[in-house]
């Protein structure tokens, strides 16, 4: 039987190039004859039945706005059984047939309950600053939000050379370097401090020592949230050097702002695509781009924690920074 109407929300973090998504999924849903509800504040909203429907004129002049319209808010009550019943009620008193997810691993994981419990029909679009998800070599988000970072980096740049400090630089990314590897060779900066791999106190202090006798008179340090604190590096840093050493803590100017034009374009494509996917049949899938070419992955496989090559990128840093 053909599908006639499907739901649409964001959920987890929000991040630039959601609301083209959405602009997406919702155009291209109506050219192919659906009708589109959208889902305000994720699964919470879901569960509390925040759904109205939307049409071309809803999502007007979005697509250069960061953040999401629809909204978005974290859900401990959908992680359990009495929240998905609840959910699920609301799905069927709105005759939704079929639902694109936006969002990150937790927002998937949630999307992949619903295929579990019901075979409810699913389809993901992966949207998070930190491009850790499987399945895509990129994810909506990530491509501005290491921009927003670079612009504030570089302008931090000129304050340390200018007064010859050491500056720790704080950027998100609770499970994944991806933002701070990414800023950190972009940047120039001389070390960064990742989930992914143990950090040396000691040698980095006993390289700041070596390089300011050789006349290295500035530092950037880049440190991943997930991985240490900025302040507590610093404090090390400054007992063990006896140099000065100021922090920086961009924190959530990364997730806002008028998306990029790849993370537009991104978005555009995969929500174009998510349509199609729910059309076709497809379930419990992911819409990403591998090769510059839209791919479609299990959920399953989509919410594995992503592996990326850090020594390789790690060792470049260190080599440039001489």
């Amino acid at each position: 039987m053909k599908m006639k109407r499907i739901g649409l929300l964001t959920s987890g973090g929000d991040c630039p190039g959601m609301n083209a998504c959405i602009r997406s999924v919702v155009r291209t849903a109506i050219y192919k004859g659906l009708e589109v509800y959208g889902i305000f504040k994720g699964y919470q909203g879901l569960i509390e039945g925040q759904v109205k429907a939307l049409d071309r004129r809803s999502v007007s002049n979005i697509l250069t706005h960061g953040g999401t319209m629809l909204k978005t808010a974290r859900s401990p009550e959908f992680k359990t059984a009495a929240g998905q019943n609840k959910a699920k009620r609301v799905i069927e008193q709105n005759g939704l047939e079929g639902l694109v997810v936006i969002g990150g691993d937790g927002s998937f994981r949630g999307a992949h309950r619903l295929w579990q419990r019901w075979k409810f029909p699913v389809i993901g679009v992966p949207a998070t600053i930190d491009n850790d998800i499987n399945g895509t070599d990129a994810t909506i988000g990530a491509d501005t939000a290491v921009d927003t970072a670079l612009y504030a980096i570089d302008k931090i740049r000129d304050t340390v050379t200018s007064l010859e400090r050491i500056f720790v630089i704080e950027v998100m990314g609770r499970g994944s370097g991806y933002i701070a590897l990414e800023v950190g060779l972009a940047g120039g900066a001389e070390d960064i401090i990742i989930p992914e791999r143990r950090y040396n106190i000691d040698k980095m202090c006993a390289d700041i020592r070596t390089g300011h006798k050789k006349g290295k008179i500035s530092w950037i340090i880049v440190v991943a949230e997930g991985a240490a604190s900025a302040a507590d590096v610093a404090a090390k840093i400054t007992r063990k050097t006896h140099l000065e050493t100021r922090v920086s803590v961009l924190g959530h100017i990364q997730r806002g702002g008028s998306p990029s034009a790849d993370d537009r374009i991104l978005a555009t494509h995969l929500g174009a695509e998510a349509v199609k996917c729910l059309i076709r049949g497809e379930r419990d899938k992911m819409v990403g781009m591998v090769n510059n070419r839209v791919k479609t992955v299990d959920l399953s496989y989509a919410v594995k924690k992503k592996k990326i090559n850090t020594e390789v990128l790690y060792r470049l840093i260190r080599i440039l920074a001489l």
